[in-house]
């Protein structure tokens, strides 16, 4: 029986706005095992980015249990998180977040630089990385000189580069055209099938939700029932 590598129970989040309190998730209870790839869907405002940080120890919930790995994330202080997420998580967003100064070989190095791993072998992991998606060729060109296709293929390189447990894709593929979209989704299934990643991807897109092997949906902070 595969691993839980999630656990979520009674979580809430509640922003303050204002005078107002803005409730994002509202008593959510969560299962990801190891090896799953969850698409996580809902319209604009449904608490899909928030219920994905709050897993990925960039937010804390409100009220609830939050366990990942075993650990209780949403109890760690600032720096042991930090030290936790660079181990355990990677991270793909909309925006590709790539550094336009740098090539694409000194982007993907980017988080191997918190880490005791000598130049040598940084190199390696950011070519092995590189490889997988298809820009080995392409390592010294700048952002600027790359599509959006692959500055984000660049991005998901870059997140796998440090071998996470983890990986969160949020809205991956809201930039970039059909085809593009495809690509970046092929290679998120290939890590998942091939590399036994465990993905939580966050998408509004039918299409890219046909791509993991386990789907939920959001409405206004709740999340349904498995099957709805």
């Amino acid at each position: 029986m595969p691993n839980i590598v999630v656990e979520a129970k009674g979580l809430s989040k509640t922003f303050q706005r204002d005078s107002f309190a803005v409730v994002a998730l509202e008593d959510v209870n969560l299962t990801v095992s190891e090896g799953e790839f969850l698409c996580l869907m809902g319209p604009s405002g449904s608490g899909k980015t928030t219920l994905l940080n709050i897993i990925a120890g960039i937010d804390r919930p409100t009220q609830g249990e939050l366990r990942v790995l075993g650990e209780d994330v949403a109890s760690m202080g600032e720096d042991r998180l930090a030290a936790w997420r660079n181990v355990h998580v990677g991270f793909v967003f909309q925006t590709f977040n790539l550094i336009p100064v740098l090539t694409a070989f000194e982007n993907v190095e980017l988080p191997l630089l918190l880490t005791k791993l000598s130049s040598q072998e940084r190199r390696e992991h950011v070519i092995a990385a590189l490889k997988l998606v298809g820009l080995e060729e392409r390592m010294q060109h700048y952002p600027r000189q790359l599509s959006g296709g692959q500055e984000q293929r660049v991005a998901i390189a870059r997140a796998i580069v440090t071998d996470p447990t983890l990986l969160m894709a949020d809205e991956p593929t809201g930039d970039l055209d059909a085809h593009s979209a495809e690509e970046i989704l092929d290679i998120l299934t290939r890590l998942n099938r091939e590399f036994k990643k465990t993905i939580i991807l966050v998408t509004h897109d039918p299409r890219a939700a046909r791509h993991a092997s386990v789907t939920r949906h959001l409405e206004k902070g709740q999340l349904l029932p498995l099957g709805e």
